[in-house]
């Protein structure tokens, strides 16, 4: 799914404004979907464009004016059709897992450090979701109660088998203890 797609998204759930899509993106997104105002303007400038979305300027006191965006009928239409196809796989991109690809090279104490964090965010984000959970639709709900299983259990897989990286590392330490030795 694109930023397009996302845009004509939250503009299905009212008129806003550029900055508005980007704040309702972090509320309800930003576990899942990271979009930038790099992307989200563009975005709406090519949505315009085609007829998607409709542009109203709004005067503001001792602020520029703001450009609030609604959806067009031919912009649902185009959301539903969006919306019914098939989603692609699930795309993971995790810097910590690249550094527990390679935690042989890492001393033991640090990749504890590194899952302790891992784990510690995982409950923080947890626990946001669950806060969040109260004030929304069911659809809302069900994302969240999603987004907050996958934390739960990554960080139970995290308490489970840290054993697995550390020990390597604690191996490799060793190994390099004795040839450092033996010289």
């Amino acid at each position: 799914m694109d930023v397009r797609t996302l845009c004509l998204g939250v503009l299905s759930l009212g008129n806003a404004s550029g900055y508005e899509i980007k704040k309702r993106l972090e509320d309800t997104f930003s576990h899942f979907y990271d979009a930038s105002f790099g992307s989200i303007y563009p975005a709406l400038s090519r949505l315009q464009k085609e007829g998607l979305v409709e542009c109203e300027t709004e005067a503001q006191s001792k602020r520029p004016d703001k450009k609030v965006y609604s959806l067009t009928v031919d912009g649902r239409l185009t959301l539903v059709e969006e919306l019914n196809i098939m989603p692609g796989r699930d795309r993971v991109r995790s810097e910590f897992l690249v550094a527990m690809c390679f935690a042989d090279l890492l001393d033991a104490s640090q990749i504890a450090e590194m899952i302790d964090r891992r784990i510690a965010e995982h409950q923080r984000l947890t626990a946001e979701l669950t806060s969040r959970e109260g004030r929304s639709s069911a659809a809302q709900k069900f994302v969240a109660g999603y987004g907050r299983a996958v934390y739960e259990a990554a960080a139970a897989y995290l308490e489970e088998n840290r054993y697995l990286v550390e020990s390597e590392a604690l191996m490799s330490q060793i190994d390099s203890d004795r040839v450092g030795t033996a010289d």
